[in-house]
């Protein structure tokens, strides 16, 4: 996920590379349009040919999913196990207390750094 903020920030794939993609023409001598997903749609799709690698295919790349039941409204349920850590920021003269929160669901353990008056 980071590789896709940073993209989608500098409006550009960056080094960490988001996934394999079909190039659809060549643009000039060193340009490539490439076929991007829709939600990338914000980004400009011709690429300069060093942004480029070429993919080599791999079994291991492969990612298998497990059964993950939907909701209709598209959440899945989690709930909070654990409280990891706790520590104070300071932003504009005001002190702001995070927490790092450790949830389980149907798609494993996951950890997210929450508000606590939101924890409370």
């Amino acid at each position: 996920m980071t590789g896709l903020g940073r993209a989608l920030k500098s409006k550009k794939l960056t080094p960490s590379f988001i996934t394999p993609y079909q190039i659809s023409e060549k643009v000039g001598n060193v340009a490539y349009r490439v076929a991007l997903q829709p939600n990338l749609s914000n980004l400009h799709d011709v690429f300069y040919v060093l942004q480029l690698w070429k993919y080599i295919s791999n079994p291991s790349h492969v990612i298998h999913l497990d059964d993950v039941q939907v909701r209709d409204n598209l959440t899945v349920e989690t709930m909070p196990i654990r409280i990891e850590d706790r520590e104070t920021k300071t932003l504009r003269g005001k002190e702001i207390v995070l927490v790092n929160v450790v949830w389980s669901g149907d798609t494993g353990e996951s950890m997210t750094c929450e508000l606590e008056s939101k924890m409370r």
